[in-house]
């Protein structure tokens, strides 16, 4: 048969068991040898072998359409795809078929509403997928009732799904759930959307614009999940309820997912794909304390259990507190008074009583019945069978180490000396400036710049020393929050700008100083304030506009926690780094030369100077060196890492 130009109704079948010709309906056409049976532009519907058991749809006719999905009940597989006169499901469109086990919908783009009682009843249902349709909202799907194992529920690339309701999963199936919601417009998971639900996986990969999943969104679930996947999402936060089932957690690309929940909630986490390395830090530091103070409890617990099996006995409710008490007292020499670690390991509450207090104990209250729920008892079973500890990525690299803003105690206390000093006596100095009475001179209005430009140094690192106190040993919760916000480009920007201006002022009091000398009995050659003013201009038109280069893409303040621009992914990148790096060298060897030449001129007894220039350019000298002594290491180290051949860590270099 040859096919007509207007297909109204084409359907492929798949039969598992060999028919004989004479079997094939009229208006198709069989192929035995892959069991394959096509019709096309039929008006009335074809019967076909009862041993058919799978069905796809295409561009089903509507008049056609209720008796296709009535008369198929003996099928297994059912597929409807490409069908552009479909619009909604209606109530039992799928309706008690015991033997069906697979069901698609693709690529049904005009399919926008379907009916809560369409799949209803559907015992033996194993996979639903509605792929790229256009549904407005997730569809009921409260009456599947699935008694099978491993459901697999995927509604994936429906763009003008929006939200997840409440008890949107609820009557799907009795047994575990996988569910894929993946590349959907998804952009809020509501409160109780998992609700009565029995989870395994769940993947929200690649919603785009799904930015908040409710705190209570896991609220009410029966078990699970253990993988959720939030890849490619612009989540800001993860709901705390529900995590302590996660096994596996997916969140790479979630660049807006800064903080996680208090890592306690991550109770059985052994694998982590995320963002930023700062949070393995932290997840990675909750595993080792586990593995110290579980150990502790584990021993003791199993020790009271193998006793209370031995003598048939019931332990005292503080058995196990006593022994605990004893245990971190004779360990660590400090009581143990509160109990705030413990109610995890208790199904009942544990307060310590005014007499513990005193005495400085506290005590678990055990049931007498069941009393190995009183403890998670997997917890000790995973102490013993995680040698390696979490799994976790990406992993810490050189420029951002598991380690505070200020690695070192001796360097917190030296940046609070630091900053504080160089803010005070360089606010002097501005002060006394602004209020002589003298008349302003070159050297002066170049020592005010310079003054200014410490001030600023000093504003920074006092900035630095408040995040470091203000993240002391916990820096891993708010080091995405701190280098991706504006406090650190506001301090990057302060730490280029007061550097550069610095170099900057320092060697222009250097080429002054040399002029002066130079010129001595030239009083027509003498640089005029006016002079000073234009090339101090300049200079800070230079400097903000190196400042602000990072901001607009050119290397970046983000890479480390001191906010110094040490991005060097990019050619543009690198570019920058190595420029200011290698105009600070240059800085140094002119200053070096003006003053080798000044010394020079000083002991030349053929040139005349003036006393009063040759003694300013003494204690100029002492000034300027000591300043560019804290320049040249850090520009030589610096070129040496944009130079792919790093001598020190980040860690060195904070010093």
């Amino acid at each position: 048969l040859r096919p007509k130009m207007n297909l109204f109704f084409l359907i492929f079948i798949s039969i598992k068991a060999a028919l004989s010709l004479e079997y094939c309906p009229s208006h198709c056409q069989c192929d035995w040898n892959i069991y394959s049976v096509s019709c096309f532009g039929v008006d009335i519907m074809p019967i076909f072998h009862s041993s058919t058991q799978e069905v796809r749809h295409l561009k089903i006719r509507r008049s056609l359409y209720r008796e296709v999905l009535v008369y198929f009940v003996h099928v297994f597989f059912r597929y409807i795809s490409n069908d552009d006169t479909l619009s909604y499901l209606e109530r039992h469109s799928f309706y008690n078929l015991s033997k069906v086990t697979h069901i698609q919908l693709t690529g049904i783009k005009t399919l926008s509403y379907i009916h809560q009682e369409a799949f209803k009843d559907l015992p033996n249902l194993k996979y639903l997928g509605i792929t790229n349709t256009g549904l407005t909202s997730f569809p009921g799907l409260h009456y599947i009732q699935s008694s099978q194992e491993d459901f697999v529920l995927e509604v994936v690339e429906n763009v003008h799904i929006q939200v997840i309701p409440a008890n949107s999963f609820t009557g799907i199936s009795e047994h575990s759930l996988t569910i894929m919601l993946n590349s959907n417009g998804v952009k809020e998971i509501q409160r109780y959307a998992f609700n009565g639900s029995r989870l395994e996986e769940v993947y929200l990969y690649r919603n785009v614009d799904l930015e908040q999943i409710d705190e209570l969104a896991f609220y009410g679930v029966i078990r699970g999940p253990t993988h959720l996947d939030l890849s490619e999402t612009k989540v800001g936060s993860l709901p705390s309820i529900g995590m302590e089932t996660i096994e596996t957690l997916q969140a790479k690309n979630t660049w807006a997912l800064k903080a996680l929940p208090p890592f306690r909630a991550f109770l059985h986490l052994q694998s982590a794909e995320l963002t930023f390395a700062s949070h393995c830090c932290g997840l990675n530091m909750l595993k080792r304390w586990r593995g110290q103070l579980e150990a502790v409890i584990c021993n003791l617990t199993l020790t009271a259990l193998g006793k209370m099996k031995e003598s048939s006995a019931i332990p005292s409710q503080r058995y196990l507190g006593h022994r605990l008490y004893s245990h971190r007292k004779d360990s660590f020499g400090v009581p143990a008074a509160s109990t705030a670690n413990h109610n995890n390991y208790s199904n009942t509450p544990a307060c310590p009583t005014e007499q513990t207090l005193t005495e400085g104990m506290f005590y678990v209250e055990v049931p007498t019945e069941h009393l190995s729920e009183g403890f998670d008892m997997a917890l000790c079973n995973e102490l013993h069978m995680d040698i390696h500890g979490l799994m976790c990525t990406p992993l810490p690299d050189a420029l951002n180490p598991c380690e505070d803003v200020m690695s070192w105690s001796f360097l917190r206390v030296l940046v609070w000396v630091v900053s504080l000093l160089a803010i005070s006596a360089n606010l002097l100095v501005m002060l006394i400036l602004l209020t002589s009475q003298q008349k302003v001179s070159v050297t002066r209005f170049l020592m005010g710049h310079l003054a200014f430009a410490d001030f600023c140094m000093g504003m920074y690192l006092l900035l630095i020393a408040c995040v470091d106190l203000y993240t002391r040993s916990h820096y891993y919760q708010y080091a995405i929050a701190w280098q991706t916000g504006s406090g650190c480009n506001l301090a990057g920007m302060l730490s280029v700008f007061a550097s550069e201006l610095s170099v900057y002022t320092l060697t222009l009091i250097s080429l002054k100083r040399w002029h002066a000398i130079y010129y001595a009995m030239r009083p027509d050659r003498k640089m005029r304030l006016r002079h000073a003013a234009v090339l101090m201009l300049v200079g800070w038109l230079l400097c903000v506009f190196l400042a602000l280069l990072p901001l607009v893409g050119v290397s970046s303040y983000q890479k480390v926690s001191i906010c110094l621009p040490m991005d060097t992914e990019t050619t543009a990148a690198q570019a920058y780094v190595v420029s200011v790096l290698v105009v600070n060298v240059i800085a140094f060897m002119v200053v070096c030369l003006c003053y080798l030449h000044i010394y020079c001129m000083v002991h030349n007894p053929q040139h005349q100077s003036s006393r009063c220039d040759t003694s300013m350019a003494k204690r100029m000298a002492v000034l300027i060196f000591t300043n560019f002594l804290c320049l040249v290491p850090i520009c030589f180290y610096g070129l040496s890492a944009v130079l792919h051949q790093p001598l020190m860590t980040v860690t060195d270099s904070k010093v």
